[in-house]
């Protein structure tokens, strides 16, 4: 999470859901083809998992952390 990280914006007021959680509910979603209110309380309420998504994807932050992880080469965990 630690390369990733600079990439996500800063939070301001209510304690946040842990991002780690929300990367991965968020990615458990997508790859199970799941609805959000499908994806187990694990991750956090499926309202921050599906507002997080949209804000992020707005905000390009997806875009950035694939562009930061291709930068630094390597193979695929596959």
């Amino acid at each position: 999470m630690r390369p990733i990280k600079p990439h996500f914006p800063l939070s301001y007021g209510v304690p946040r859901v842990d991002d780690r959680r929300v990367v991965s509910g968020i990615n458990f979603v997508i790859r199970n083809g799941l609805r959000w209110r499908d994806a187990p309380a694990a991750y956090g309420p499926p309202r921050t998992l599906y507002d997080r998504f949209i804000r992020w994807s707005r905000l390009g932050v997806f875009n950035k952390i694939f562009a930061a992880l291709a930068a630094k080469g390597g193979q695929p965990d596959r």
